[in-house]
């Protein structure tokens, strides 16, 4: 028997279907307890710790493994628009009617939201067939079936679940640096900086969550496609409020066709023939693109953008406030997402590092969310991981040296590129490196310092230095498809901004090794005073006291030599002297 003041309606939010680039929304997640949410809740742990998910007694997930887990829950999973006063326990134990839940939370993006997460999917089918479709006075509503669903109560109530929240947007700049600031160490700072800024367990149940309602529209036109999520939501690199990329995979229909029947017969589909793939990936998401625009709970300001050299959809999905990016067999992506997600599971410092060279390349303005003459984050990381590999011992193997691990199951060639490196994590031994964080922070300013960029190429799979290729500033090989120059973008100004930065920032630390303000002081100091916005005077100050040891080393090599001169001359004559005496 249904719970009485309690029904649920589907609706298509046709008020929202404006073709404006949506404002993305304050997303706050809120838990109560006994949930799944409040259980990880990243207050608890303890100041400085990182949960990256990993541990090294557990074996490692591939990243296959990852992701199919990941999809099979969001199958089991219904997001649900709440009204703004309602009986959580009324809510819970409506829903449990049509199945046991294994977990759900709360979050506030232009609304309240729930996501519910049922043992089986079973119990999302019975939940959808006892949903309608509303009447509404003004408007029609498209009966579309999804498991985007609204809460309507039947009578208003002044009841409320007590709940807690917890933000899940990154920290205001404020807040950053009070926590960076009462920090025990550089290695704390930047543990915190990746605790705060990761991708907490709810948000990237999200992400997966509209992937698979974008999967389920796309299924009307193929049944058997897959829409997966690539890029920062799954490299282990994503940071809160980062875009969603996802590409339509049509693998799965293609292969149909290579399956071998016995008999007299072969039997094929009945199709439509294009001169190329360009132009059947532009058809395929003109449609994808259209039906997300009139059909799409909650897709807004959709832009077919076809003419790219990557074709996508780009629209932002008001629910979720994700800003997303729709491609389609981008797979390529997926493998270097697979490749990230490897570097970023083997160590944990991996993940630190990217992310505290990532937040002050963003504290400078040497990257951008606009597309531009910026050094890109994608660009920052490969730099971090070829700079790893270049450590006595090495903290990262080479693309190569994972080549060679690699089986006959491992082996990938996509359009001609070979993507061929092993996949099983546990297969790959250990670092012995034991440096430290803020060791290699300080050495990473000042390797980068000092590269020459202007004749060498960065390149991680041989993790070594190369001759440039061409005249680029910044030359940083795609690991994939070699003849391509992932930085290409980069300007000269904007790589010499690079240098300029890493050269103060390594100085600035080098000063702290012997003058480090005390915690009571409140002084910004270790990450949090590279942080800081580059002052000019500042700045020319570090290249004069740079310059003014230059010229005591010249100096005092100058009054070495003519020490050594006069002490010669000294002695030649006294060689002199005792000649003649004798």
């Amino acid at each position: 028997m249904a719970v009485p003041g309690v029904g649920l309606l589907t609706r298509l939010h046709l008020c929202a279907q404006r073709r404006t680039r949506v404002q993305r929304p304050i997303l706050r997640l809120l838990s109560c307890p006994g949930t799944v949410a409040e259980d990880l809740r990243r207050d608890e742990r303890p100041s400085g710790s990182v949960e990256t998910g990993f541990e090294d007694k557990i074996p490692k997930k591939r990243f296959s493994e990852m992701q199919n887990e990941r999809r099979e829950q969001a199958q089991r999973t219904v997001l649900i628009r709440c009204p703004e006063k309602f009986s959580e326990n009324k809510f819970l134990k409506y829903l449990s009617q049509h199945g046991p839940i294994n977990n759900h939370f709360f979050y506030e993006s232009f609304g309240l939201y729930a996501v519910v997460e049922f043992c089986q999917k079973e119990s999302v089918v019975s939940l959808q067939n006892g949903t309608h479709t509303p009447s509404m006075a003004m408007e029609t509503a498209i009966p579309f079936r999804s498991r985007f669903l609204s809460l309507k109560l039947k009578n208003q109530t002044s009841e409320r679940s007590c709940i807690q929240s917890s933000d899940q947007l990154p920290p205001s700049n404020r807040k950053l640096f009070e926590l960076l600031c009462y920090a025990e160490s550089i290695d704390d700072q930047l543990n915190t900086l990746l605790k705060e800024f990761q991708l907490t367990e709810e948000n990237t149940k999200l992400r997966y969550l509209t992937c698979s309602l974008i999967e389920d529209i796309a299924a009307a036109y193929f049944p058997d496609c897959i829409v997966r999520p690539f890029g920062s939501s799954v490299n282990t690199f994503g940071k809160l409020g980062c875009d969603l990329d996802m590409f339509l995979d049509l693998d799965e229909t293609r292969n149909l066709s290579t399956h071998k029947t016995s008999g007299n017969f072969l039997t094929e589909f009945q199709v439509k023939n294009v001169p190329s793939e360009r132009i059947a990936t532009q058809k395929i998401l003109s449609v994808i693109g259209e039906c997300l625009d009139h059909f799409g709970p909650g897709c807004v300001g959709v832009q077919k953008i076809l003419n790219a050299r990557c074709p996508l959809v780009r629209f932002s999905h008001q629910a979720s406030g994700f800003q997303c990016d729709l491609t389609t067999n981008n797979r390529i992506a997926l493998t270097s997402s697979e490749l990230l997600y490897i570097y970023g599971t083997l160590d944990s410092r991996v993940r630190a590092l990217v992310f505290g060279i990532r937040c002050w390349a963003r504290a400078h303005s040497l990257t951008s969310s606009i597309p531009g003459a910026w050094i890109t984050n994608f660009s920052l990381t490969m730099m971090v991981i070829f700079f790893l590999q270049r450590r006595s011992p090495p903290i990262l193997p080479t693309l190569d040296s994972l080549k060679t691990l690699a089986d006959a199951e491992d082996k990938c060639i996509i359009e001609g590129n070979n993507c061929t490196f092993v996949r099983d994590l546990n297969r790959i031994k250990p670092s012995g490196n034991t440096e430290a964080l803020e060791l290699l922070l300080k050495e990473f300013f000042e390797y980068f310092g000092n590269f020459a960029f202007n004749k060498n190429s960065i390149n991680i799979r041989q993790g070594r230095e190369q001759n440039k290729p061409d005249s680029s500033p910044l030359y940083i090989q795609n690991p994939f498809e070699t003849s391509l120059n992932i930085s290409k973008n980069v300007s000269q100004s904007q790589l010499q901004k690079f240098v300029d930065l890493a050269q103060e920032s390594a100085w600035i630390l080098q000063q702290e090794d012997t003058d480090r303000p005390s915690v009571s002081s409140h002084q910004p100091w270790g990450l949090a005073a590279i942080l800081l916005p580059s002052v000019p005077n500042r700045r020319s100050l570090t290249k004069k006291k740079r310059k003014r040891s230059a010229n005591e080393r010249v100096k005092n090599l100058l009054e070495s030599l003519k020490s050594n001169r006069t002490a010669n001359f000294t002695e030649t004559n006294e060689k002199r002297t005792i000649s003649t005496q004798t």
